[in-house]
């Protein structure tokens, strides 16, 4: 764990940037990169790489946020300072940032607590109209927009529908193979999809700036919440299970004999049903592979028993996506892009694998990480108070819990659609920077910055409007990630930074994935302080040589489900991956893990997110950085697409650290689950606003014959100071303001 970086004594400026007038004198504004309209030249499509392309052909990556702006623009709450932002300035603001793609994560079953009344295929008028305000507002900015219409967490059941099960039950899991649910579920889609948003005056099924639909958000059977299923719902699903068997098998008879030896005192063949094991069962890893020859072989019972289990699971939400997607083209018309899930399973190594195929039914894969360290106290799902405990790391240490390390399913698309550093962690400043460079090496295709409901920046202010003394923890909208969007989302979206060639390229079948035999790469676990069990995410361990920093090398790729194709190729990482540092296959990357710091060092970008202490200077191809922060990432960026060297507009950009005025901790050990104890801090004032940003310690030498002047920039791309730069020879120096994050070099 790395100290905290907003050391004691540090010199601080107040962030309190005026509201933006979007004024076309600013010199950074990003909103060119976006279209016109968003869609004008069609549906976003994908290639056969597995990347985005616009209607016209043209590649596209997607530099996200997720938004809830629409549901509060009518309303005000108490201790929010701001008032209710203006939806048309939200999408403004945000393209100016180099933002092309919003998700809107809506509930669109009904709200019993405002209409109790409600049938249970009525759909959530006003979560409909936020989202149809929201496509019409940011499809005018050029912004595309995701639409995750349904999550089974807030899914609740009204007596009056006599759902089997009752109305006190959790809807996780249902959706996949409750005939009931889906039917109320395909009656939302119809009614959101089909009718005539009336702020384009165009369906939503009909808009190409709908470029995306997710049809359900996290939710899984290969998920611990499959063992929350319970009475008729179980009983429901176990017949499936047993008609799956017997399907597979020729009977329930045969499939006991199959199973000898394994058989549950829960199983009920007399009513068609066989029990389903705890979902821990599945994430134990047989111990050799194949299981068996002889499907009747003895030594195949229990072991049988469990890859049939993760099959029928499988198919079970591979056939629901299935269906729902034949449901969307066939019946509503739909051209948008399909995601079917974007959630995890109990067993990273043994079980992704099976969910990742349950997603080619569709046609994007997604994933949803944060990163982030220890949070215990009260309302750690969802905010900050005094009393907290925390511990503050950051990952330049620990590459392997980087959030887009993600195994990606040859030839399809692959999104992170929830994401952040999340608060009380300080270290924001690596999110843009890190995301940036290595989505970019990966081809990872979008990252989701979760979450926002402000127009502009998120003072500090309370978590949900009504709690004081709180700080919520869920946003992005701060100055150190958010302010450091305009310098990443150039350099990824304009493609500066190159991908790698992929390091392994895995073949699975069938029977490997249900037998769940380990891959030879698995994605470290992400951690939710809201679903996962523990303080924190446990590493997957790995059948393979290749190590976890192999992510930081090049793509990792697998295909799901092919049957006698290519033998998986291996690359040898050694050249890249040592002890102390990996790089990139490209060259253009170094992350050192012994000094803590990362360089991008690319033609057109150059930049170093770095704990400077260990490591104060960068010499890059052109920009040497020399830094006297504990810690913060600067990027210099082309702006008129020239390499550095002859670019003669350059964005420099500089993110330290910020805390609440008045925000005070204390060094504190932390007590974890299962009696081990680390070194963190308390919070004694979660403090209010305006946020103190940390003085910009840097100097800058950058090896240009054209560069003369350098404009500051205030936070709205606005100019406020020319400063003259000092020129030797053919290269050009500057110490960089110390209450500023922009400076256009010309």
């Amino acid at each position: 764990m790395l100290a905290i970086g907003l050391h004691a004594g540090a010199q601080t400026w107040p962030f309190s940037p005026p509201r933006d007038t979007f004024s076309p004198q600013a010199l950074l504004d990003l909103r060119s990169l976006n279209e016109t309209v968003a869609g004008e030249t069609g549906f976003v499509r994908s290639n056969a790489e597995g990347d985005f392309v616009r209607g016209d052909g043209k590649p596209i990556r997607f530099w996200a946020v997720n938004t809830n702006v629409a549901e509060r623009t009518g309303s005000v709450r108490p201790l929010w300072p701001l008032g209710p932002p203006d939806l048309a300035r939200h999408a403004r603001f945000l393209a100016k940032r180099g933002v092309n793609m919003v998700r809107l994560h809506q509930q669109i079953s009904p709200d019993l607590n405002t209409k109790p009344s409600a049938a249970i295929d009525d759909i959530n008028e006003a979560q409909r109209d936020a989202i149809w305000r929201s496509v019409a507002a940011m499809r005018k900015e050029g912004i595309y927009t995701t639409l995750s219409p349904y999550w089974a967490s807030p899914m609740k059941f009204a007596p009056g529908w006599n759902f089997p099960g009752g109305p006190e039950q959790s809807a996780q899991g249902l959706l996949f193979f409750d005939p009931a649910l889906q039917k109320a579920y395909r009656a939302w889609l119809r009614k959101l999809l089909k009718e005539k948003n009336p702020y384009t005056g165009i369906a939503l099924v009909d808009d190409p700036s709908v470029a995306i639909l997710q049809l359900q958000n996290e939710d899984s059977l290969l998920f611990w919440t499959v063992n929350g299923i319970k009475g008729p719902q179980r009983q429901a699903l176990e017949r499936r299970f047993g008609a799956f068997l017997a399907q597979k098998y020729g009977s329930l008879a045969q499939v006991q004999d199959v199973w000898k030896g394994a058989s549950d005192s829960a199983d009920a063949p007399q009513d068609g049903r066989m029990a389903l094991l705890n979902l821990w069962e599945l994430t134990q890893a047989p111990k050799t592979w194949p299981l068996v020859g002889d499907p009747r072989d003895l030594r195949g019972g229990k072991a049988l028993r469990r890859a049939d289990q993760t099959e029928f699971y499988a198919r079970t939400m591979y056939d629901f996506n299935a269906a729902t997607v034949a449901f969307l083209r066939k019946e509503l018309g739909a051209k948008q892009l399909i995601n079917a899930g974007n959630w995890k399973t109990g067993s990273t190594e043994l079980l992704n694998d099976a969910e990742r195929w349950s997603y080619t039914a569709a046609d994007v894969d997604a994933a949803n990480v944060y990163n982030g360290g220890i949070h215990k106290g009260k309302h750690n799902g969802w905010a900050i108070i005094p009393g907290d405990q925390f511990t503050n790391e950051s990952i330049l240490r620990s590459p392997q819990l980087l959030p887009i390390n993600l195994k990606q399913t040859q030839g399809r698309p692959m999104l992170l659609t929830e994401g952040n550093w999340v608060m009380p962690n300080n270290h924001g400043a690596e999110g843009p920077f890190l995301i940036a460079a290595y989505a970019s090496l990966t081809g990872v295709d979008g990252y989701y910055w979760f979450a926002t409901g402000d127009e502009g920046w998120t003072p500090p202010q309370s978590a949900n409007g009504y709690l004081p003394d709180s700080q919520g923890k869920w946003i992005f909208a701060t100055p150190e990630i958010l302010g450091s969007f305009p310098a990443a989302a150039l350099a990824y979206r304009m493609g500066y930074i190159a991908r790698g060639t992929p390091v392994l390229q895995e073949t699975r079948t069938l029977q490997d994935i249900w037998q769940r035999k380990p891959p030879l790469l698995s994605e470290a676990t992400s951690f939710d302080p809201n679903r996962d069990s523990g303080d924190r995410a446990v590493n997957a361990a790995t059948a393979s040589s290749l190590p976890g920093s192999a992510f930081l090398v090049g793509p990792v790729l697998a295909s799901l489900g092919t049957e006698g194709a290519t033998p998986s190729r291996v690359t040898d990482v050694s050249a890249w991956v040592k002890p102390d540092r990996v790089q990139s296959s490209t060259s253009q990357l170094v992350w050192n893990t012994q000094l803590g710091f990362c360089t991008v060092n690319a033609p057109q970008v150059q930049g170093v997110v770095a704990h400077f202490g260990n490591a104060p200077s960068h010499q890059l191809r052109d920009v040497l950085f020399s830094s006297g922060n504990a810690f913060g990432a600067a990027m210099a960026v082309s702006m008129d697409g020239a390499p550095l060297g002859q670019s003669r507009r350059i964005l420099l950009q500089y993110a330290t650290q910020s805390r609440p005025t008045g925000w005070r901790e204390a060094p504190a050990t932390v007590a974890l689950d299962g009696g081990q104890q680390v070194s963190g801090f308390t919070v004694e004032a979660v403090g209010q606003s305006p946020w103190l940003v940390q003085q910009a310690q840097l100097d800058v030498v950058i090896h240009n014959p054209h560069l003369r002047t350098a404009t500051v920039l205030d936070m709205n791309g606005m100019p406020v100071q020319t400063l003259k730069l000092k020129r030797t020879g053919n290269s050009a120096a500057l110490r960089f303001p110390r209450a500023a994050m922009y400076v256009i070099l010309q």
